[in-house]
C-alpha cells in the first residue's frame, strides 16, 4: 500500500446571529461562524488535510472565496467535491483525526452525530472518523469566544500499481 498523510487547519470569526456549523451539523448557539460558505471550520480543515495528503493544493485553490458560486454553499458539498478529487488520484481514506477549538458551547454532546455525519458524507464507517474538542482554557481568540478553529489529520491509502 502507498500511504499519504495530510494536515489541515482552519479558523473563522464568530458573530452573533449566524448559524454555527461543525462537521455538517448545525449547533444551536448565539454565535455562528463568519465565512463565504457556511463557514464549517471542521469540514474545511478536513478538506485541506485531504487535499494536502493527495498533493492537490488547498481548499482556497479549489473553492476560492472570490467565486460567487461558492457564496453560502454547504461545506458538505465542498467535502463531496474534495473526496472526488482525492479518489480521482486513486486514494481512499484510511482514517481521519480532528480537533475543534471552541470555548462555548460544549461540543461533547454533538460529537457522535458529527462523526456519523462526516462518515456518511465520505462513505466511511464512523469508527475511522475521530472528532475531539477543546476549550483552550479561555486563552487566545477562541478562549475569548471571538472565533473557532479546527485541526485535522488524514491518512490516505492507494494500492501500489506494480
Amino acid at each position: 500500500m502507498n500511504f499519504r498523510i495530510g494536515f489541515g487547519y482552519d479558523v473563522h470569526r464568530l458573530e452573533a446571529g449566524l448559524p454555527l456549523w461543525l462537521g455538517g451539523v448545525e449547533i444551536l448557539h448565539e454565535k455562528g461562524a463568519v465565512g463565504h460558505s457556511d463557514a464549517d471550520v471542521l469540514l474545511h480543515a478536513i478538506c485541506d488535510a485531504l487535499l494536502g495528503a493527495a498533493a492537490l493544493g488547498d481548499i482556497g485553490e479549489h473553492f476560492p472565496d472570490t467565486d460567487p458560486s461558492y457564496k453560502g454553499i454547504a461545506s458538505t458539498i465542498l467535502l463531496q467535491r474534495t473526496i472526488e478529487l482525492v479518489r480521482e488520484k486513486g486514494y481512499e481514506i484510511n482514517n481521519i483525526d480532528s480537533t475543534i477549538c471552541l470555548q462555548i458551547p460544549k461540543i461533547k454532546p454533538f460529537i457522535l452525530n458529527i462523526r456519523q455525519q462526516i462518515a456518511s458524507q465520505l462513505g466511511l464507517d464512523k469508527d475511522v472518523v475521530s472528532v475531539k474538542a477543546t476549550t483552550e482554557e479561555k486563552l487566545g481568540f477562541t478562549g475569548r469566544e471571538e472565533g473557532v478553529s479546527a485541526y485535522a489529520v488524514v491518512m490516505l491509502q492507494r494500492p501500489r500499481l506494480d
